[in-house]
């Protein structure tokens, strides 16, 4: 019985690999450089794992940037397009985030997480060969440590199937299995017991039969002389268990955190080891260690000890690294709580536990404070309040609909805010200087002031909003200069929800996030963005946007308590953003934008699951905005979304206005609004927020009306992409002024 996770996180625990990432992309260091970083944390990882008795430590699950995309380019899967690139290193980073002479590829959300991937683009043409000199690499830096490393790779049906294909899936699927066996047999050279854990998560989403053939023929041809295991993670894959049970592979890793239907009958069966990931690898809470080791025990009683290994149930790179930093957390929310490193020792303990091991005396420490931790936590009072829970229980239909249809109400909001055709706006956030981080820091550290802190805001926004006005822009933001992140800024400001100092988690390449802790029941005490806002609007007479994060969002972009369903909190979230909600427009703002960035995400992976998810989420957008006034009106934003399954739930959240990310996309999203005749008024993304170039005005005018040939001008708002955070001024000054411009130009021939 062996223990393992599916993978370790690599940002840095003090994100140091963000820091050379971003000093390499802006000129402050070599490639040498940023690739000694690397080395040095990659070692640092696999040292913690072996400290802490993990037996399997994964090699290429570290990544400059994200894993797809190294696995484009170890099959060279590269588009013509960026083959005039010679340097390596700044190919991948342009396939990445693009640069100045070539967009990036698409990035969207991988699976139900808030981790971005770099979408694939494959055609049956490609060349496809192997290349494995970044295995290579890390399999000598681990041997030089004492490791031998399992090598993980993403499968070649999950690889396909999350990528942006030209031609037949299936096609391309069996092209590969030829590259993917000359890898396998490269690897071999290194070890030739070398172990592979190829990653099918694709196989969680409903497979369809054909699917499931597909997945036998590539097994049965890649695991041939091969110790392969195949992980599949976030739900459960009986089908997938079933059919690879009938394959030559050694074994499988199975998520038991979300797919406790999980059954390794099929598996034990014909001879297969099985990993029991049962610490959870996508929230924070401590696992009960006695009773998941009894659960185990349960579960593999019949089984031979030497075929059940114990793991994490995905990646731990979507958790925190280490609870070691966090000097200011509340002691008691601080003992219920489990990072990365924490897990480590959650899994080696359940593990001697299963097999009737003597704990050493760490071991019984550790043991010890998560049992008083699961006894705290159950009675505490910093977790339960009774107000908040009266509210929810109130909440009637009324609560949950606007007073008037929308057909009504954009007639009364196209009077009241009298904005032109193709209306300018952004999505919210400008750019986050260096100075401003620092005043932000500064402030919360107390070396300035409230007052002085506060006085630096309003210049800020100042000049935000006087800025706006110079390019005309039709509808206004304030800039979001007092915000660290469109989560945890609100957190901060909630009963019932705690901040970390360093929980850091990655989001895409170094853009990392620090996600709230939603502990308790959830409250507003007192207005979040008022003073900001209304500042702001005080300064112009056009309209100004009220920004707010929408309570899905909180929720899917928060480690969210495990004490109680989903549903629950998020009505409770709901309750305590539509106070803010009623506080703005009381204020006199017009315009309120409820972002719910992450509805798409939260979607179960099964379809059976997710109309219970679409039914509170849907509710809970409402229940934030269904009390305005029919003229006030509310804006929402996702960001980058398969919006083809969830058109019901889009129309059912009754926004007025929805911007969408969709420069990345060929306008393709944009068909499936056409189709269903969607009622509301659209802002598709006109540029590519997520790449430091600078569109022209002639770029952004094709786009407009590669647009308006697809939806009604009537109906299209001009923004971009997405917030405007990472970006720096002098790349959103040139950016913004060109998209005026344009949408000033395509404006006049619709006269």
């Amino acid at each position: 019985m062996a223990t393992y996770v599916i993978g370790f996180p690599r940002i840095g625990e003090q994100r140091e690999l963000k820091r050379a990432l971003e000093a390499y992309w802006s000129g402050k260091i070599s490639q040498d450089e940023l690739k000694k970083t690397a080395s040095e944390l990659r070692k640092r990882h696999w040292i913690y794992q072996k400290n802490a008795g993990i037996d399997l430590i994964s090699i290429n699950d570290f990544s400059f940037y994200d894993n797809m995309l190294d696995t484009s380019i170890m099959l060279n899967a590269i588009p013509q397009k960026y083959k005039d690139i010679e340097n390596e290193l700044d190919r991948y980073f342009a396939m990445a985030r693009g640069d100045a002479t070539h967009k990036a590829q698409e990035m969207t959300k991988w699976f139900n997480t808030n981790y971005h991937y770099i979408v694939p683009e494959l055609s049956e043409d490609m060349d496809f060969k192997p290349n494995i000199e970044k295995i290579k690499e890390e399999y000598k830096e681990a041997k030089e440590l004492g490791i031998e490393p399992k090598v993980n790779l993403i499968g070649p049906i999950t690889f396909v199937k999350l990528s942006k294909v030209k031609g037949d899936e299936k096609a391309i699927i069996e092209k590969l299995i030829p590259v993917y066996k000359e890898i396998i047999q490269e690897l071999k050279k290194l070890n030739p017991q070398i172990i592979i854990q190829m990653d099918e998560p694709y196989f969680v989403t409903n497979p369809t039969k054909e699917d499931l053939e597909l997945l036998e023929k590539v097994y049965n041809e890649l695991a041939k002389d091969a110790n392969i295991y195949v992980a599949t993670y976030f739900e459960h894959s009986n089908e997938a268990n079933e059919v690879l049970a009938k394959t030559p592979i050694k074994g499988m890793f199975l998520d038991f955190v979300h797919g406790s239907e999980n059954s390794i009958k099929a598996l034990v069966d014909a001879g297969k080891e099985v990993g029991i990931g049962i610490v959870n690898g996508r929230n924070v809470w401590v696992n009960d260690i006695e009773k998941s080791a009894a659960f185990v025990k349960g579960l593999t009683e019949a089984v031979d000890s030497d075929k059940v290994h114990i793991g994490s149930s995905c990646s731990l790179l979507h958790v925190p690294y280490t609870l070691k930093y966090e000097t200011k957390m509340d002691e008691d929310i601080k003992s219920w709580i489990s990072y990365a490193l924490e897990k480590l020792d959650e899994i080696r303990v359940i593990n001697k536990l299963v097999k009737d091991e003597e704990l050493s005396e760490y071991d019984k420490e550790v043991l010890e404070g998560n049992k008083l931790a699961i006894a705290t936590r159950k009675t505490s009072k910093k977790i339960h309040d009774p107000i908040v829970q009266d509210r929810v229980s109130n909440l009637t239909e009324k609560d949950k609909k606007r007073s008037v249809p929308f057909e009504e109400r954009i007639k009364l909001q196209h009077e009241n805010l009298k904005y032109p055709i193709l209306p300018t706006t952004t999505i919210g956030s400008f750019p986050q200087t260096p100075e401003l981080r620092k005043l932000r820091r500064d402030y919360k550290n107390g070396v300035i002031s409230e007052e002085k802190y506060k006085s630096k805001i309003k210049e800020m926004i100042k000049e935000c909003v006087e800025f706006q006005e110079s390019i005309d822009l039709d509808v206004l933001v304030h800039g979001e200069f007092e915000r660290n992140d469109m989560v945890e800024y609100f957190g901060e400001q909630l009963n019932g929800v705690a901040f970390s100092q360093n929980g850091w988690v990655q989001s895409y390449g170094s853009r990392c996030v620090k996600p709230p802790l939603i502990y308790g029941d959830v409250s507003r005490p007192k207005d979040m963005t008022v003073e900001w806002i209304t500042y702001a609007q005080s300064l112009t007479d056009k309209p100004m946007k009220g920004m707010l994060t929408g309570p899905v969002t909180m929720l899917n972009w928060s480690f969210v308590r495990d004490d109680q369903s989903k549903k629950t909190t998020a009505y409770q979230m709901a309750l305590a953003i539509r106070d803010e909600v009623e506080a703005l427009e009381a204020a006199g703002i017009k315009v309120i934008q409820v972002d719910e960035a992450a509805l798409r995400e939260g979607y179960p992976l099964r379809n059976e699951k997710r109309a219970d998810y679409e039914d509170w989420a849907i509710t809970s957008f409402r229940i934030t905005t269904s009390v305005v006034k029919p003229e006030t009106q509310i804006h929402t934003h996702m960001c980058y979304s398969e919006f083809s399954d969830i058109m019901d739930a889009i129309e059912a959240m009754d926004a007025d206005v929805i911007s969408i990310e969709n420069a990345r996309s060929d306008n393709s999203l944009l068909k499936i609004f056409k189709e269903r005749g969607y009622k509301g008024e659209i802002g598709p993304g006109v540029y590519d927020i997520h790449s430091p170039r600078v569109p022209s005005k002639e770029e952004i005018v094709e786009q407009i009306n590669a647009i308006l040939e697809v939806l009604p001008a009537k109906k299209v708002w001009v923004n971009p992409d997405c917030g405007l955070k990472t970006r720096k001024w002098e790349e959103v000054k040139p950016s913004l002024k060109n998209m005026v411009d344009a949408a000033k130009e395509v404006r006049e021939k619709l006269k």
